[in-house]
């Protein structure tokens, strides 16, 4: 049987504060959505295919 996989990331302090806060107000950069939407693009180029 496989082993569990563990998840080792733990954010403290600062930048647990600032993570958290990312979450909550998400910021977006035009080259950010730009990927997204060319992900987007393939991925249903792919379904069709």
């Amino acid at each position: 049987m496989a082993k569990p996989i563990e998840i080792g990331l733990v954010l403290e302090g600062e930048d647990a504060h600032a993570f958290t806060k990312y979450l909550r107000h998400p910021t977006f950069t035009r080259e950010g959505l730009d990927l997204i939407r060319e992900a987007k693009h393939d991925a249903e180029n792919a379904r069709l295919e």
